[in-house]
């Protein structure tokens, strides 16, 4: 015969499997839940990148920046910053703040205007 006790449930496993799903939802990779255009924007996201560090080592040189200084990793966008003072890769400003729109209507659910994003970008790459 079982005991009393063994019937009860403790309150806080009762929000276990709840919690546990919440936790499992929430590791689930961005590419499930991806937009319309996320493939692309990750392709061209990657194309600027690699666009941009090769123009960085091949480019002029200037002082480090206190963030680099500070030993702050550099990011695109900064790099992209760096270049376009030196006149060097004018563009890039223009295709991350397109890149930029492109995920913002992505995570809206608008293809047409993450399209045209996406097309602002790719124009400015290829020049």
């Amino acid at each position: 015969m079982q005991s009393q006790s063994s019937k009860h449930v403790r309150p806080g496993w009762a929000a276990l499997p709840p919690m546990m799903f919440m936790a499992l939802a929430a590791l689930v990779p961005t590419s499930v839940r991806a937009g319309p255009c996320s493939a692309e924007i990750d392709r061209l996201q990657a194309a600027v990148d690699a666009r941009i560090d090769t123009t960085a080592g091949t480019g002029r040189m200037t002082r480090e920046s206190t963030a680099a200084m500070e030993h702050h990793q550099p990011t695109p966008g900064s790099i992209a910053q760096a270049e376009e003072i030196l006149g060097e890769g004018s563009d890039y400003e223009q295709i991350l703040a397109a890149l930029t729109q492109a995920r913002q209507a992505d995570q809206a659910g608008d293809a047409t205007s993450c399209e045209r994003a996406l097309g602002t970008a790719r124009s400015a790459l290829g020049r």
